[in-house]
């Protein structure tokens, strides 16, 4: 089955009907029917479902709704409760007010008709999915012949905000993305990742940087952080006043992070277990040579927590436990819920990308990066391309958004290794079927202490898929989610006394976490506080700080923190 077909021939018969004016469309919709198949002209192609009875309620609504809209726009203009259509230039045209009530409308039919579909809910997927992006761009905002916001604003500039917005646009044509936030504004070891520290180590992979103390005393077990390869690590270290690196130095951790190096081509043949073994496992044998410690408490973040799982399996299976406790924020360990990501999985897509990179390539960042903006096209593509090139204007600066813009290379073979074994087969939780560094990976043998944290907004790894790690590893466990998304969440300090999180006391962990809330309670407030208190619980005692960085001649301070690896550019 060509898993691509429901999406051509829902999307050819979608625009047949709504690639008309509301009034067409409305005669069209009524005259449809969606009972049996699409269209016969591609015989070849699987037939789509519709259910009768939500077609003919759908019918039926999409008819009210319209009577309603033009009675609205004999009457005046009509109200439109969407922030593209906000400004008063939208409010003060009734012609451009009309076209934005149609096209929600019928965007709300569309969307309507994709929940009609009776298929396999991973079509399903597909198709609303493939829905949201037609609509999404097909917005009358995203127009200047219709967006009457950027006419207003024509106008008043007599015309200087077009000629602005061809300069925005010439500029991102050359740099190669949208511009999010002014990145003029920011340079990495200037003004976003400050904290003091000095790179002690590196191979081919990363540098290890090593932050120096707040403290007068140390905790004797050192704390080592492996952020994701998929982007930069200073998302931990943006401004002072919200760095979870800075957070954990001041709180008396000796503190240890994970730079990965921006892959060019002599890297272009790293696979899997390369990051493993001469990242990860690298790292934490270091971080051990260095401080003396025998063992060491380790966190990762998204894939930088997959990796970390892989390593400490492989040293399980060596039996070896350098690892006194781990934290897990936003890790994907059980598979079984991807999200939005899981529409573009198939085994295609996968044996595609293995052809095309298995054996050697990247990864371009900024096609990662524009994979994850269309997760959310609303907010990190058209709003940008609106503001930037129909109103001419410069986006405000924003240190995340600066990050967000700064992409990574992947390794091919790394990247078709991880598709294959994790998203498509979920490898990891089964004992024994995956290898990795020779060695059979269970999970099972992980009975260290474990934190894991999870974002009840999280589109990229969902709170139930992060919640799911509970039910995999052994150890003693406790689980946190947190408000907001996959970054916000996170990176949300004591000090801003944002958002809220939840807790459940009793350490009960049932199969799902709808269950597992049942019993939880909410908590105002970041939840670093838990965190730390818990961290601090595995410490061990304290002792003077360090009075230099590294040891030694062997590893001594090669430069300073933020290193050299971190602003290698794509």
């Amino acid at each position: 089955m060509n898993s691509e077909s429901p999406w051509a021939e829902s999307a050819q018969q979608f625009q047949q009907i709504f690639g008309q004016s509301w009034s067409q469309a409305l005669q069209s919709f009524q005259k449809m029917d969606l009972g049996a198949s699409t269209s016969a002209s591609a015989p070849t192609a699987p037939q789509l479902q519709f259910s009768p009875s939500k077609l003919q309620a759908l019918q039926q609504q999409y008819l009210d709704e319209a009577k309603q809209l033009w009675a609205q726009g004999l009457q005046g203009t009509p109200e439109v409760k969407d922030r593209r259509f906000s400004g008063e230039g939208w409010a003060a045209n009734p012609v451009a007010a009309f076209s934005a009530a149609a096209y929600l409308l019928n965007a709300r039919t569309l969307m309507g008709l994709a929940d009609a579909v009776e298929s396999d809910e991973k079509t399903k997927a597909r198709i609303r999915f493939g829905v949201e992006q037609w609509m999404a761009a097909m917005a009358p905002s995203n127009f200047l012949a219709f967006n009457a916001e950027a006419q207003k604003k024509a106008i008043e500039t007599k015309g200087e905000s077009i000629a602005k917005g061809m300069q925005n646009l010439l500029h991102d044509i050359t740099q190669g993305h949208v511009s999010m936030t002014d990145e003029s504004l920011f340079e990495v070891g200037r003004n976003v990742a400050t904290t003091e520290g000095a790179v002690v180590f590196e191979n081919e992979l990363f540098q290890l940087l090593e932050y120096k103390p707040l403290t007068a005393k140390v905790y004797e077990r050192p704390f080592l952080l492996v952020p994701p390869c998929i982007n930069k690590f200073y998302i931990l270290d943006l401004q002072p006043e919200n760095s979870l690196i800075r957070y954990a130095v001041d709180q008396g951790h000796r503190t240890f992070v994970v730079s990965w190096r921006n892959p060019d081509d002599t890297l272009a043949h790293k696979a899997w277990d390369d990051y493993v073994e001469d990242g990860a496992m690298a790292a934490i044998d270091v971080v051990q040579s260095i401080t003396g410690a025998e063992q060491i408490n380790a966190l990762g973040f998204c894939v930088g927590g997959t990796i970390l799982s892989n390593a400490l399996a492989v040293l399980a299976a060596r039996g070896e436990e350098p690892v006194a406790s781990a934290t897990f924020l936003t890790t994907l360990i059980d598979f079984s819920d991807t999200g939005i990501l899981d529409v573009f999985i198939d085994e295609a897509f996968v044996k595609f990308r293995e052809m095309q990179m298995g054996q050697g390539g990247l990864m371009k960042g900024q096609d990662l990066a524009s994979t994850f903006s269309f997760l959310r096209p609303n907010d990190l593509v058209w709003n940008y391309v609106v503001g930037n090139y129909l109103k001419g204007e410069t986006p405000p600066p924003f240190d995340l958004l600066y990050w967000n813009s700064d992409s990574t290379n992947l390794p091919g073979p790394f990247y078709a290794w991880y598709l294959r074994n994790f998203y498509l087969e979920n490898s990891l939780v089964k004992p024994g079927k995956l290898t990795v560094c020779s060695e059979k990976m269970d999970l099972g043998q992980l009975t260290m202490p474990v934190y894991i944290y999870g974002s009840r907004e999280d589109h990229i790894v969902p709170a139930t898929a992060a919640y799911a790690s509970t039910q995999v590893l052994p150890g003693k466990k406790r689980f946190v989610m947190g408000a907001s998304g996959h970054i916000a969440g996170v990176i949300n300090p004591p000090s801003k006394g944002k958002r809220s999180h939840w807790i459940r006391a009793d350490g009960k962990f049932p199969a799902t976490l709808d269950q597992w809330l049942e019993g939880a309670t909410e908590h105002p407030g970041s939840w670093w506080t838990d965190w730390s208190g818990w961290l601090k619980g595995h410490a061990g005692k304290q002792i003077a700080a360090p009075k230099a960085y590294g040891k030694g001649t062997k590893f001594k301070a090669i430069e300073p923190a933020p290193g050299s690896y971190v602003k290698q550019k794509s």
